[in-house]
């Protein structure tokens, strides 16, 4: 029984498209997998805390020498931490903010980077060939070869963590130009802007039928 790791960080409810796509994934999952489990972290209604010195300290010091705060951190970077291994498939929805990353979603990913655990330690990945898909939004055009693609500092970085050192099974769904018919001078872009939006609903689905299916 395939176990889903389902991470929001969207600080939108209503309207948001991250979150559609990660809908129209979970409905997906669900129907291909129906005695799948799946557990629910939304930073956006409650976030982690960012990683702080008694975080970092309570991962170099015996339990029996740590301060009641490095505990406390150390404690909350475990359940991150087991709660992300218990996963057999990983999705994360995000949008840009100011061409990068919610600091929600970051915050959650320092906490959860801890080497031999999560990161490659020796010869051991504990994470590698395991399904994740990033979901994303974005209010302007980012493609490849678009004028604002050099300011997308989303995609690179998360297929850093989740590709490059993770080396999990990624694939990357975007749904571009957001904005288009909410902010001026984006009119004649509405057309494209439903067509990404239609075009990543059903990529998120595809997607999600696959992992599941290789999982079941």
């Amino acid at each position: 029984m395939a176990h889903l790791l389902h991470i929001d960080s969207s600080a939108v409810f209503e309207g948001s498209v991250s979150r559609e796509l990660a809908g129209a994934f979970r409905r997906a999952w669900s129907e291909a997998h129906p005695d799948g489990t799946v557990s629910h972290r939304d930073l956006g209604a409650t976030a982690v805390p960012h990683l702080d010195e008694a975080g970092i300290v309570s991962q170099f010091l015996p339990a029996e020498v740590q301060s009641a705060e490095q505990r406390k951190a150390g404690a909350l970077r475990d359940e991150l931490v087991e709660e992300l291994l218990a996963a057999d498939a990983l999705v994360i929805s995000a949008p840009m903010y100011n061409w990068n990353i919610p600091s929600t979603l970051k915050a959650w990913i320092d906490q959860v980077l801890v080497a031999g655990r999560t990161l490659a330690f020796g010869d051991a990945k504990p994470l590698a060939g395991r399904p994740a898909t990033l979901l994303l939004s974005f209010g302007g055009g980012y493609t490849p070869g678009a004028p604002q693609a050099p300011r997308n500092h989303v995609e690179p970085y998360l297929q850093t963590v989740f590709k490059d050192e993770l080396e999990m099974d990624l694939v990357v769904i975007s749904a571009q130009l957001t904005l288009a018919g909410k902010v001026p001078g984006m009119e004649d872009l509405v057309d494209l802007a439903q067509k990404s939006r239609s075009d990543a609903l059903a990529a998120a689905e595809e997607r999600a039928r696959k992992a599941a299916g290789a999982l079941a």
